[in-house]
């Protein structure tokens, strides 16, 4: 087995984020999973994690949770900033307070979680830090737009932290998942704007939460994402950026092959 390390995970309470902490957990490494959710980590406390209340919207408490995690091991060698949502719905239609919690979640809340650990890795000069952005990082769809802002922001933050910390041995890695079954399709449904259901977009929202619901955004199993994450944290020199799961890489292709007009025509294809 690799050297045991102090790992925290947030968004670690479903999907990707559990079942990657479940096994992180069995390959003998010290697990701190936190989320807004403690009763649904209970088993990976069981399974002899540790959980974590953590509400990454609020600064104060991403502070709290990297203390405690330093206060108890000394440190943390691998931060994995997993937690995340998709906010669907047409621009027109997303209140802007929508739109700034969703970067107060996929953006601000890890940066504070970010900013908490630094200091405890600069000071160790190494450590390893894990973004989760996605495909949609690098592509775009329709009615996602503030999803999409928010990761295609994380892509640009995370290359530039990593420039920074390059002299301090701290590296950092962006995860960009593709279709990954973890409810993120039911998700796009919950989360949409009320108003849009109804409104002048409909057509096209019908259409996207009709294809959602057909079952077609069906995706890869989360044991990729895990697979994904050990050999991560196992590398001596891991990549910048891992394109894992369903559909990742060829619509990351497929965008970059044939440009603007091409790629919008492929896509709105599908919410006809």
């Amino acid at each position: 087995m690799s050297q045991k390390k102090v790992i925290l995970i947030t968004g670690a309470s479903s999907g990707m984020g559990k079942e990657t902490a479940r096994d992180l957990i069995r390959a003998g490494h010290t697990v701190y999973a936190a989320a807004r959710n403690l009763a649904n980590m209970q088993d990976l406390s069981e399974a002899g994690g540790h959980a974590l209340s953590l509400d990454i919207a609020k600064e104060g408490e991403a502070a709290q949770v990297v203390a405690r995690v330093i206060e108890e091991q000394g440190r943390i060698d691998v931060l994995w900033n997993n937690a995340g949502f998709g906010l669907y719905g047409p621009v027109e239609q997303v209140e802007l307070d929508q739109a700034r919690y969703q970067f107060e979640v996929n953006l601000f809340g890890l940066a504070a979680v970010t900013k908490a650990a630094l200091p405890t890795m600069r000071a160790k000069r190494s450590g390893l830090i894990i973004n989760t952005s996605s495909m949609g990082g690098k592509i775009y769809t329709p009615l996602g737009a503030w999803y999409h802002a928010t990761k295609h922001a994380l892509e640009g933050w995370s290359d530039c932290l990593r420039l920074e910390l390059k002299e301090f041995g701290i590296k950092v890695v962006i995860l960009e998942p593709g279709l990954i079954e973890t409810g993120f399709a039911a998700g796009v449904k919950h989360h949409f704007a009320d108003e849009a259901v109804s409104g002048p977009y409909q057509r096209m929202v019908q259409a996207l939460l009709k294809t959602a619901e057909s079952g077609a955004m069906k995706g890869s199993d989360p044991s990729v994402i895990s697979k994904a994450v050990r050999k991560i944290i196992r590398a001596k020199r891991p990549r910048t950026r891992y394109l894992v799961g369903a559909m990742a890489k060829p619509l990351v292709y497929i965008r970059n092959l044939l440009g603007d007009r091409a790629y919008d025509k492929i896509i709105l294809s599908q919410v006809k």
